[in-house]
């Protein structure tokens, strides 16, 4: 066994997919090193994922990679339910400027977001990318360093960490070391998943369709201008893809069709019993499995890694509370269990069972449908917000904490720009008036300026924000996450004691030309 020269490093993340690769560039705005293990030598070239929404894009973003995911994304109308004869029974629409300033809906092909991201770190000194590796140990301990070794071409190495982050997909090694267990939410079926390229005349809506068909249950969807993907259960019959995708195509097509990708898989609902040991944690499908029908496997995993990379580059930058990283699993887990249930019902609410009560179960979402109100409700976004917990001060008078703070464009100092971009990578607090000297205070104590949001130069959506959720000023966390809040005709935040701890730091902050990029705010305002 070799020990390397730079065997020491804060961040060791197994698995360079979109989850591991997102969470390394995160780290690095944050000033944080990482090493990221990969077995493979390259990206994955075939598809897998391919619809993100607005909150992932925001999260790219944050990595700096946002106009890039523009680039290469293209936006979706929504989801339409079929009947078995494709007749529209309910139409769920998605606008193209959502909550967090990105199309709420967006289409992708994986290995081009693989790409994006892997330029992205490639550009990044604080990030180094091994590939070609397999890992072979991650532990032992609950305290102090974590020991991981692995192998590759030239032998056996070893590497220690102040944090490992298992991002190593389903079957996770990182999750068997830490003795982690599946949670089976009861949901299993086997499809076939077809990716296509044609210029052919296939008929789509530029949205993705659900066939509510027991006896053949199915999904497509537009990716690319020439790439399409169909979803079809699995059934005793043993089609042609040709024959599968017919309806699509006119009945005469006999041009360019090639199958990019025909493959099986499982769909499964399960997650993890426990997502830390230590200092060793789990996102992505390391810790939770997604059936697809609402598209947000991997804007689950993308979650996992935005919300817990500011909170360890607190513990490890600047001495932050250790409890900080306990919140992790306290707020990601039951979110996104939500998330898994709210995908399987979707899925047997769409297609489940091939018994006598299938055909009922239709009738019923179908009349279901054509309640007023009901498309625009379901319509919405589909991450709820945040349950309360030590970060996320939520009660009846706190509506907006756990929720996300929009993303309108704001002008400051004559540059028109994001408001993420605007505010950095740290705390902010956004006020509806002139700060409170107490709440100047605070915000001083965080880092950060106490910002009316008169003084951002939007279009209203702040101030309207604000009035809907009776609030007079907001903690937004790095995450945009809204904390706490002062409520309508308050002075202060309600309850600071029972978070300031939490934030509190034994070390100076790091020096803001450190960080990755610098907050317009803090350079307009000093």
């Amino acid at each position: 066994m070799t020990v390397d020269e730079a065997a020491r490093v804060p961040v060791v993340i197994v698995g360079a997919g979109p989850v591991g690769v997102t969470a390394a560039l995160l780290l690095a705005r944050h000033g944080v090193r990482s090493v990221v293990l990969e077995r493979h030598r390259d990206i994955y070239p075939l598809p897998r994922a391919v619809a993100g929404d607005d909150e992932i894009h925001r999260i790219l973003q944050a990595a700096g990679v946002g106009e890039e995911f523009a680039a290469i994304a293209r936006p979706a109308k929504g989801l339409r339910l079929l009947d078995g004869r494709h007749r529209v029974m309910a139409e769920f629409r998605r606008t193209e400027h959502g909550h967090h300033g990105y199309p709420q809906t967006s289409m992708f092909d994986q290995p081009e977001l693989e790409r994006v991201l892997r330029d992205a770190l490639a550009r990044r000194p604080e990030c180094e990318l091994r590939g070609g590796v397999e890992v072979t140990g991650v532990g032992p301990g609950s305290t102090g360093p974590v020991r991981v070794t692995y192998r590759d071409d030239t032998g056996d190495h070893e590497l220690w960490a102040d944090a490992v982050l298992g991002c190593d997909g389903a079957g996770s090694f990182t999750r068997k070391a830490i003795g982690s267990a599946w949670e089976d939410l009861r949901f299993e079926e086997l499809w076939k998943v077809i990716d296509v390229d044609t210029t052919g005349p296939v008929r789509c809506w530029e949205g993705v369709d659900q066939i509510c068909d027991p006896a053949r249950p199915a999904t497509f969807m537009r990716v690319s201008e020439s790439r399409y993907r169909w979803e079809f259960r699995l059934g005793e019959g043993q089609e042609t893809v040709r024959e599968l995708v017919a309806p699509w195509l006119p009945s005469s097509y006999d041009g360019d069709f090639e199958v990019v990708r025909e493959t099986q898989y499982t769909f499964r609902a399960r997650v993890a019993d426990r997502w830390r040991h230590g200092r060793v944690f789990l996102l992505g499908d390391a810790a939770h499995l997604t059936p697809p029908f609402i598209g947000q496997g991997l804007c689950s995993g993308l979650r996992d890694a935005y919300n817990l990379t500011w909170k360890l580059a607190r513990v490890l930058q600047q001495g932050g509370d250790e409890r900080l990283l306990d919140t992790y699993e306290s707020e990601r887990r039951p979110h996104a269990r939500h998330v898994v249930r709210l995908a399987v019902a979707m899925g047997w609410a769409m297609t489940g069972g091939q018994d006598g009560a299938a055909a009922i179960r239709r009738r019923a979402l179908a009349a279901a449908c054509r309640i007023p109100g009901l498309t625009e409700l379901v319509g919405r976004d589909l991450s709820p917000p945040l349950t309360a917990g030590p970060l996320v001060r939520r009660s009846v008078r706190r509506r907006l904490a756990g929720t996300h703070g929009p993303q309108p464009w704001v002008s400051v100092g004559g540059r028109r720009t994001r408001l993420d971009e605007a505010l950095g990578d740290s705390f902010a607090v956004l006020t509806a008036t002139a700060p409170s000297p107490s709440l100047t205070a605070l915000a001083h104590g965080l880092g950060v300026h106490a910002i009316p949001v008169a003084d951002l130069g939007d279009d209203g959506t702040l101030a309207a924000w604000l009035r809907a959720g009776r609030a007079d000023a907001v903690l937004l966390r790095p995450d945009r996450v809204v904390m706490d809040i002062v409520p309508a005709g308050g002075r202060d935040f309600t309850s600071p004691a029972a978070w300031a701890p939490l934030l509190h730091t034994t070390r100076s902050p790091v020096p803001f030309e450190r960080t990755a990029r610098k907050s317009l705010l803090r350079s307009t305002t000093r």
